[in-house]
């Protein structure tokens, strides 16, 4: 069976010279544990299993099993998520996951909008600043909601679970007209954000998603430590 949302394991390398050594990595993971923030319609992340033990045989052994929903800690949309045509997981070219990334910080916004859309003059703006966007690039916005994890009444804007939750969202996201602008005229590869969505919390028809994916551009979600980087000039695996 195909999956649409595995576990992404995120990293960005960077020689830039305000890094403590020549070439850093860092994590942009959010850890899978009991407090993971998962879509408030899902169970979250189970570990099931004891404690390792010296066998009979005389080694050490220890080993475990977990169930989780795709929707949850740092992950990737397939397109086929939202496109009946779109990719499978499986059918995104590794390039399309390796690649020059920059981070587009939108935090003073939505500080001042829970509800913040990043539109296209958002994107432009830094542009004007730091340089056109690169074709292939893989785009991170940094609405700066990650501090909230795994407080999930502030990062999703509601503590509430099931269905009825999901009308009490409350995050920043990427407008569709965005979405398009980045697949159309920037032809990036990938977009992620540090929320549960690539849309913002109100959204009811996913837009954002349906426009990205019509396009084959994944999107990471609950994306984190994005204030660690730079602007641009990094590598994203």
């Amino acid at each position: 069976m195909r999956a649409l949302a595995p576990v992404a394991v995120l990293l960005a390398a960077s020689a830039c010279a305000h890094f403590e050594s020549s070439r850093e990595i860092v994590d942009l993971t959010h850890p899978f544990d009991a407090q993971t923030v998962y879509w408030p319609t899902e169970e979250g992340f189970v570990l099931e299993g004891a404690p390792g033990a010296v066998t009979d045989g005389g080694y050490y052994y220890e080993a475990h099993r977990f169930r989780a929903a795709e929707h949850g800690c740092t992950h990737i949309d397939a397109p086929v998520h939202f496109s009946a045509t779109g990719q499978h997981v499986d059918e995104i070219p590794l390039e399309h996951l390796i690649g020059p990334g920059i981070v587009v910080n939108v935090e003073a916004a939505c500080l001042e909008d829970r509800d913040h859309q990043v539109g296209v003059a958002d994107l432009q703006a830094w542009e004007k600043e730091h340089g056109e966007i690169p074709r292939g690039a893989i785009v991170l916005l940094y609405t700066g909601t990650s501090r909230f994890w795994p407080d999930r009444a502030r990062y999703l804007g509601t503590s509430e679970r099931g269905a009825a939750a999901v009308a009490s969202l409350h995050f920043p996201g990427l407008s569709a007209d965005a979405a398009r602008w980045l697949t159309l005229e920037r032809a990036v590869v990938a977009v992620g954000i540090d929320t549960a969505s690539i849309d913002h919390g109100p959204s009811k028809r996913f837009e954002t998603h349906q426009a990205l994916f019509a396009a084959n551009v994944p999107a990471f979600e609950n994306v984190a430590a994005l204030d660690l980087l730079p602007a641009r000039d990094f590598e994203i695996v």
